[in-house]
């Protein structure tokens, strides 16, 4: 069975993460590990009408945000990949730095040292010389930093399509077709 662990921080943007867990439902052989941080909930609570519990009755594991001895927190179990969804600068900065006090940068710092894949939708703009040196850091230890950064080119037209077609390429990113990114065929 593959595993993959959704981190929602507190960063603007939780459809992202939320989007992700509806998608992954769809696979009987993927089993999901949330961890929700205290920001996280308080933004989908400002930015959503989702009930954080409904949000994390969407995984199959969930975790505390402080438990860093989770499952998830070893690099001896097995863990597919990870999606950071929205990333804050907090979480780039723990995750940039080694600096695992909770459980989404414990947890993506094991899956880094293990060389597995770790997705971070990092979302801040402006950027300030501080946000690049942190994730040129995070991309030199193997994360990937994928900006939520809409694909006009898809034909979107709704915030919820460009939402879903990011969601799509991020889970493309961990080895997961997801069936929903509408993909570039060319010039016709």
């Amino acid at each position: 069975m593959k595993r993959i662990v959704v981190a929602l921080t507190g960063a603007s943007g939780v459809l992202y993460g939320i989007r992700a867990l509806e998608l992954l439902r769809a696979y009987e052989d993927l089993q999901t590990h949330l961890i929700l941080s205290p920001a996280a909930v308080r933004t989908i609570r400002a930015e959503t009408s989702w009930d954080p519990a409904d949000v994390e009755a969407l995984a199959d594991v969930q975790h505390p945000h402080k438990d860093i001895g989770a499952s998830i927190a070893s690099g001896s179990f097995p863990v597919d990949g990870m999606l950071v969804a929205p990333c804050s600068v907090k979480t780039l900065s723990g995750i940039a730095n080694c600096f695992t006090d909770d459980l989404t940068t414990r947890a993506a710092d094991v899956q880094l040292k293990e060389r597995r894949r770790v997705v971070l939708l990092f979302r801040e703009t402006p950027l300030h010389a501080g946000h690049i040196e942190l994730m040129a850091r995070a991309t030199a230890s193997g994360a990937i930093l994928m900006p939520p950064v809409p694909a006009f080119y898809s034909g979107i037209s709704t915030l919820d399509e460009a939402v879903t077609q990011t969601v799509g390429r991020a889970l493309d990113l961990l080895g997961i077709d997801a069936g929903v990114v509408r993909r570039w065929q060319g010039d016709a």
